[in-house]
């Protein structure tokens, strides 16, 4: 299957197509006239973007701030646009793998098609029967905009419930911490 690789992508982003609750969320890397987007869980892309943090964190952490970009996102490198159109689902992503290459000062990202038959990630070795794979590389201020944009589309998805934390739906849920008695939405 094929690698769509990005040494740099000239725009990285999270986003989501739908109304909450009923949202489907896509990573889209774009440059050289392509562009590759797929489809993921929105708690995939809530744990990406934790994730890059953590990394970018340590990584300055441990280079006593010589590595490691900025601390948070630079405000030049904010993408809030919408994604790219059309929107074609090059596959859905089944595991992602960071990365911290130290000598090109780069974030490596990859996501993986969700298969059967998983291949060793951030490898070159990547088999052509082999489910496919979206890699990136992108510096450490534009893995901050990306984890910024991320964790901002998450969260513009349903209010949690305030007892429970389950996701609220416009006339409320059926909350078990209520015993299955519905709770409004407020």
């Amino acid at each position: 299957m094929p690698v769509y690789s990005y040494d740099p992508p000239e725009r990285f982003v999270a986003g989501a197509v739908g109304q909450p609750g009923e949202r489907t969320f896509y990573l889209q890397a774009s440059g050289g006239g392509r562009t590759t987007s797929v489809a993921l869980e929105k708690g995939q892309v809530s744990q990406l973007a934790e994730r890059l943090e953590e990394l970018l964190d340590e990584v300055l952490r441990r280079s006593a701030g010589t590595s490691g970009g900025p601390a948070v996102a630079p405000a030049a490198l904010a993408d809030d646009g919408p994604l790219d159109l059309p929107l074609t689902e090059d596959f859905r992503v089944g595991a992602i793998a960071l990365a911290w290459d130290h000598d090109g000062e780069r974030v490596i990202i990859e996501a993986q098609e969700d298969s059967d038959e998983p291949v060793e990630p951030l490898t070159d070795d990547v088999p052509e029967d082999g489910p496919a794979v979206l890699r990136v590389r992108i510096t450490a201020g534009q893995a901050r905009a990306f984890s910024r944009r991320a964790l901002q589309v998450v969260s513009q998805g349903r209010p949690p419930c305030p007892l429970c934390g389950l996701p609220l739906d416009p006339t409320g849920h059926i909350c078990p911490r209520q015993n299955g008695h519905r709770v409004p939405r407020g």
